[in-house]
């Protein structure tokens, strides 16, 4: 009898010490933990309060082609809601395409977007300080922006409250993006007209000028009297001597970080407290990304970016971001002419990143593991590299060179330069992690979709729309 006590005595003894150990998930979690306290790692921040009326605009003018030279793209053309505020396409395309993302195609003698557009998530976070592929707009630790192309600096309005407000003066200014092309007596090229016919007034305006772009856009927005009246009501302490295109450029920004901020990811979550957020192999993905991996080294702090310049040598496809220099986009070195920049692109957040393929600055690789693979081994990735998963009016515009593979990879990230050794579990487990960034709501974006837009052109790029549209108004437009 004493010494079945003593038996059961001592088994009870044991289990109740075992149950203190760590082991499985709470092993995790403590390994995690000191993670998340040595980045500093907390949950993203919701979006800054603001005004209902500033954010009505910024939705207006997001949606409206009034915005572009030729009334026929919008913002949200690239940036669709129902795509993840992407185009779902290896790179975009702009003014005088025909249909709407990711089944858009060229319009005639009309070049493709250089390079692939970026979600619009959460950049109402204070750590932004650079915007674009190649960082062209920069925040300065005095507040004040910094806005570079290869034409060299650009003049800002003042009055811009962030780099996202910066951003946005960007796009209608580019000519294949929203802009459009003047014509070239040279080449007998007429200039482009509007899709009712009409002169495009704003493509004559020199390609670093932004200021005038944007003053004949502004004219635009101001003959309309429901614009004015939304002005009014966004800033109602501003005189309308006072206002510029700077105010619109801050009502797009406001309008974006409104409605694309999202901040409970099941990481998020987890960072909040909640250890039932992530699953067992999230968290596993996590450790890797944060450890042995070596994600977080460029992918670090709450949007998982350094917001720097890296050479990863991506396969070049496409036609390049320059029409002088074909086939190749040499990054960075576009803006600077430093030759430490060849190659080098802006780290990409990783926020809602499963929901935002393609992947990397041309939309090169359509899955996260190809991605991941590809960072393992750059250059057997560029070797292997098949365009034929490319839409073919990418695929025939892609003209892959050895010689500029060679010169990428003699320039490769340090980080990259000793390939890693995963096993496919742990492209699992990290594949895992990065699934846990993204955000459910984000899933469903189309209730930021206006029904109209105050210029009456089409909010939607169906072609059948546009067509219906331009009949009832009398004009025929053939693209």
């Amino acid at each position: 009898m004493l010494r079945n006590r003593w038996w059961t005595w001592l088994v009870g003894i044991v289990l109740t010490l075992s149950a203190c150990l760590p082991r499985g998930d709470a092993k995790l979690d403590l390994q995690l933990h000191e993670i998340i306290r040595t980045h500093g790692l907390v949950p993203l921040q919701p979006a800054p309060q603001a005004s209902k009326a500033k954010i009505e605009l910024g939705r207006n003018l997001f949606f409206d082609k009034e915005l572009s030279g030729n009334r026929d793209i919008s913002c949200a053309t690239c940036h669709a809601p129902i795509l993840a505020t992407g185009d779902g396409m290896p790179l975009s395309i702009g003014t005088g395409g025909v249909g709407a993302a990711p089944h858009r195609h060229l319009g005639p003698q009309k070049p493709l977007v250089g390079r692939h557009a970026p979600s619009l998530f959460n950049l109402g976070q204070p750590e932004w300080r650079t915007m674009f592929w190649d960082a062209r707009v920069e925040q300065t630790d005095d507040g004040s922006f910094l806005a570079r192309t290869s034409q060299g600096p650009v003049t800002l309005p003042p009055g811009l409250e962030n780099v996202v407000a910066v951003q946005a003066l960007f796009p209608p200014s580019a000519r294949a993006e929203m802009r459009g092309f003047k014509g070239d007596p040279m080449r007998e090229s007429p200039g482009d007209v509007d899709i009712f016919g009409r002169e495009n007034e704003i493509a004559k305006f020199q390609d670093n000028d932004i200021p005038a772009i944007w003053q004949g856009l502004w004219q635009r927005i101001v003959a309309i009297p429901e614009y004015v009246s939304l002005l009014q009501a966004a800033y109602p302490n501003t005189s309308a001597e006072e206002m510029g295109p700077q105010h619109l450029a801050n009502a797009i920004a406001t309008f974006q970080i409104d409605a694309y901020t999202f901040t409970r990811s099941p990481w998020d979550r987890y960072l909040a407290g909640d250890k039932h957020a992530l699953s067992l192999e999230a968290k596993r993905g996590a450790l890797l990304f944060f450890g042995r991996a070596g994600c977080s080294v460029c992918h670090s702090g709450n949007l998982l970016t350094d917001q720097n310049m890296h050479n990863i040598a991506a396969p070049q496809i496409g036609p390049g971001k320059q029409p002088a220099i074909e086939h190749r986009d040499y990054g960075r070195f576009l803006i600077t002419r430093r030759d430490e920049d060849l190659f080098g692109f802006r780290t990409p957040p990783l926020r809602n990143v499963t929901l935002t393929a393609p992947y990397l600055h041309n939309g090169a690789y359509d899955t996260l593991e190809e991605v991941i693979r590809h960072h393992m081994n750059p250059d057997q990735a560029l070797a292997n590299y098949d365009v034929m998963h490319l839409p073919p009016e990418v695929r025939q515009r892609t003209w892959i060179s050895e010689s500029l593979n060679r010169a990428m990879l003699e320039r490769l990230d340090s980080m990259l330069q000793v390939p890693a050794d995963l096993t496919d579990e742990e492209i699992s487990n990290l594949l895992a992690f990065l699934d846990a960034l993204t955000d459910p709501a984000a899933k469903e974006l189309s209730k930021t979709i206006p029904a109209r837009v105050p210029s009456g052109l089409p909010v939607s790029d169906d072609p059948d729309v546009i067509q219906g549209f331009l009949q009832e108004h009398a004009f025929v437009h053939h693209p």
